[in-house]
């Protein structure tokens, strides 16, 4: 566990963080993009540390993956790729950056690593964890195996290195109806989100798919009342799901998508009011880019994602601590996985 006492005493030796409002108005370009939900007062905060980290970043050679679900002062503020895990896993493919520092979390850091080996990926606080990916284990692959003799087995690329390794290949949000449509044989395996499996065999009924019985915990919340609630009290509203939500709910939205499906359909159709029913920085990251689109709640945030903090990232690249590292022996078959998923997302692509 990081002592964040002793973290902020030593940062504030080493760099100015007090709130400024000049030093904030002097960054207004990056302000710009999301000053609709962050008040200049509230920038006058962030901005040192975002000054003090793109500084260090060009010191140390190093760049800043962030996640979708990063909060506005880190996805605006010093990302230097922002996207879904599938974005994410083939940016990591491309970095040329000796150091990258992972805005996610556990699971996308590892998976950074298991593609760049001889790189350092940093994570900013390894606490940051997935509640899906903690729901399987190798045994869990093992499991699902014994029980379906010769199906393939796709893993949600929310997963840890160990299940990726044990897995034939992995998919995301984004992807996973076109990976599991193309596997061979009439039986497919997927883990470990049981409502993404669901949502993806109402997608491809030539296949019989098969689940563990994982989910999120920031998307299961949602009910299908909820989305009738907003409905009733705004008629013309326009709702977006996300796949990891039960199907119930998806049944009851105008579209479903991935993260970066949900970003691209928003930024087509430009509808009036738009709910967004998944993790809630998803609508303050593209609110600025969108200023004829009202967004409502509700929204469920993610404990984990929101680990990861401008305080905790400029400790990361000041300490160069929190590297992640994966076993070799593991590495390798995860790297296969991942990258089975990578060659096939863009053959199906083409």
């Amino acid at each position: 566990m990081l002592d964040l006492t002793a973290i902020r005493t030593e940062l504030h030796d080493h760099y100015d963080l007090a709130p400024s409002l000049e030093l904030a108005e002097s960054m207004s370009d990056i302000h710009a993009r999301m000053d609709r939900v962050m008040p200049l007062p509230d920038w006058a905060i962030h901005a040192p540390y975002v000054a003090a980290i793109n500084r260090l970043k060009k010191e140390r050679g190093a760049v800043v993956l962030a996640h979708n679900y990063m909060t506005p002062q880190i996805y605006h503020g010093i990302a230097d790729v922002v996207g879904d895990s599938l974005q994410l896993a083939i940016e990591a493919t491309r970095v040329e950056a000796e150091v990258i520092v992972q805005c996610g979390v556990h699971f996308m850091a590892e998976t950074s690593k298991i593609l760049n080996p001889a790189k350092t990926v940093l994570m900013p606080d390894m606490e940051a964890g997935c509640s899906l990916a903690e729901s399987i284990t190798a045994e869990g692959i093992a499991e699902m195996r014994a029980r379906y003799p010769g199906a393939p087995v796709v893993s949600y690329v929310n997963t840890t290195a160990e299940v990726k390794a044990a897995s034939d290949i992995c998919c995301t949000s984004s992807n996973a109806a076109q990976i599991v449509a193309a596997m061979q044989g009439d039986t497919v395996i997927m883990t470990p989100d049981k409502w993404l499996a669901q949502n993806v065999a109402a997608q491809v009924p030539q296949k019989r798919i098969v689940w563990w019985d994982g989910a999120c915990i920031v998307h299961e919340q949602f009910t299908p009342q909820d989305l009738r609630d907003f409905r009733s009290w705004h008629p013309d509203l326009k709702i977006i799901a996300h796949p990891e939500c039960p199907p119930d709910v998806v049944a009851e939205a105008d579209f479903a998508g991935s993260t970066a499906h949900i970003i691209d359909w928003v930024h087509r159709e430009k509808p009036a009011q738009a709910m967004l029913v998944t993790e809630c920085s998803m609508a303050s990251n593209i609110s600025d880019q969108l200023p004829e689109v009202e967004f409502l709640g509700p929204c469920n945030m993610c404990p984990f994602m929101k680990k990861i903090t401008l305080e905790k990232v400029l400790w990361s690249l000041h300490s160069m601590s929190g590297a992640v590292e994966v076993d070799p022996a593991i590495a390798a078959p995860a790297r296969r996985a991942v990258e089975r998923m990578i060659d096939l997302s863009r053959r199906l692509a083409a």
